[in-house]
């Protein structure tokens, strides 16, 4: 099944679309919320819409697609929701005072849901990568040094143990996954 054109800064439209998902597989066991974006600016050259823009794509989409799956977890008593934070918002670099500032938010975001499904048999974690070594990235940076960047699939193989039984006793870590920066 696919799903395109969800506008998860909707909570409608997230809602509908959890909800589409488990009406086609009868449940939901994980959520993975990596939808997001960057944007390099400083505070005093940036305006509010940057800030609004970062909140809604880092923040509110996580916020959203986790309120609507987590009924659905909790009434099985089990599930796995892994947010992407950031490295980044761990602390704030020149530039980055928009994104760290929503990102941090998912950080927040991630302990508060933890602790309000302890004992439910719902775990809530997140990542926080450093650089991604995705062709924007590459192309944003070209000087740089990539294979001290996290690969994408390794990136994918932290989440998947999270979302994993193995993980079952994790919640509310904040993991940095930061290859060699």
């Amino acid at each position: 099944m696919v799903l395109g054109g969800v506008d998860l800064t909707s909570p409608v439209q997230a809602t509908e679309a959890i909800n589409s998902i488990i009406a086609s597989f009868g449940q939901i066991d994980v959520l993975m919320n990596i939808a997001g974006g960057f944007r390099w600016e400083t505070v005093g050259a940036s305006d509010l819409a940057l800030w609004e823009r970062m909140h809604h794509m880092n923040l509110v989409t996580t916020l959203n697609a986790s309120k609507a799956v987590l009924p659905h977890l909790l009434a099985r008593r089990s599930g796995r929701i892994v947010n992407v934070g950031a490295n980044g918002a761990l602390k704030a670099m020149a530039g980055m005072g928009a994104y760290a500032a929503s990102k941090s938010a998912v950080h927040r975001l991630t302990e508060a849901l933890a602790e309000e499904t302890k004992g439910a048999g719902v775990t809530v974690n997140a990542v926080l990568p450093s650089i991604l070594d995705t062709p924007a990235n590459r192309a944003d940076m070209p000087d740089a040094d990539f294979n001290l960047w996290v690969k994408p699939a390794a990136l994918a193989e932290v989440m998947m143990f999270l979302a994993g039984p193995e993980a079952a006793v994790i919640t509310g870590a904040l993991l940095p996954v930061t290859g060699g920066v």
